[in-house]
């Protein structure tokens, strides 16, 4: 008896790919917040288009960051130095509305810090919300020694790749922005 044939495709995207642009322009944020006020309550979302950044959402914290600073820092390191690129560091437009985190989650994580300070049951400390946040799963396999998919992990090293021609000048003509798509 023969195994059902079957295609699989994963794909990764470079530095410059809007969404990873986003993800990492978010966690410089949280990083430079967290430095300063390790307790700081930080949801923060990034949007962007052709030479505009979004940076929203609530951030309850005694640390003062710059964003718009953080903002054109990680925009630079990732490659984003010329109009001519489809985005400038120094000249794209960054909007900042950021607000301090809503009641409603603030009480949820802090009954939970009270509990536990006060000497809670395990029960009742389980039975304490935490805001509104979720938890991610994935999966490993043993296809590659990375424990990925073998496709995941041969799209991730296409794009490190692509990085490293760029980075270097070995293909002077690539750009920030790139995505692979392997299927076996």
């Amino acid at each position: 008896m023969t195994s059902p044939r079957y295609f699989f495709t994963s794909e990764s995207v470079s530095e410059g790919h809007p969404d990873k642009m986003c993800d990492q322009i978010s966690d410089a944020i949280l990083d430079a917040i967290l430095e300063q006020d390790p307790m700081a309550r930080v949801a923060c979302e990034t949007a962007t288009t052709t030479g505009m950044v979004v940076v929203m959402g609530e951030i309850s914290t005694t640390a003062y960051v710059d964003i718009e600073k953080i903002v054109r820092e990680t925009i630079r390191d990732i490659g984003y130095t010329r109009a001519k690129y489809g985005f400038d560091a120094d000249t794209c437009g960054v909007l900042v509305s950021i607000k301090e985190q809503s009641a409603d989650i603030a009480q949820g994580v802090d009954k939970a810090l009270e509990a536990r300070e006060g000497g809670m049951s395990d029960e009742e400390i389980e039975a304490i919300g935490a805001g509104d946040q979720g938890m991610m799963i994935g999966f490993a396999c043993n296809e590659t020694p990375e424990l990925m998919p073998l496709t995941a992990s041969l799209s991730h090293q296409l794009v490190r790749r692509l990085s490293k021609a760029r980075r270097t000048g070995e293909i002077e003509w690539l750009r920030p922005d790139a995505k692979s798509q392997v299927t076996v």
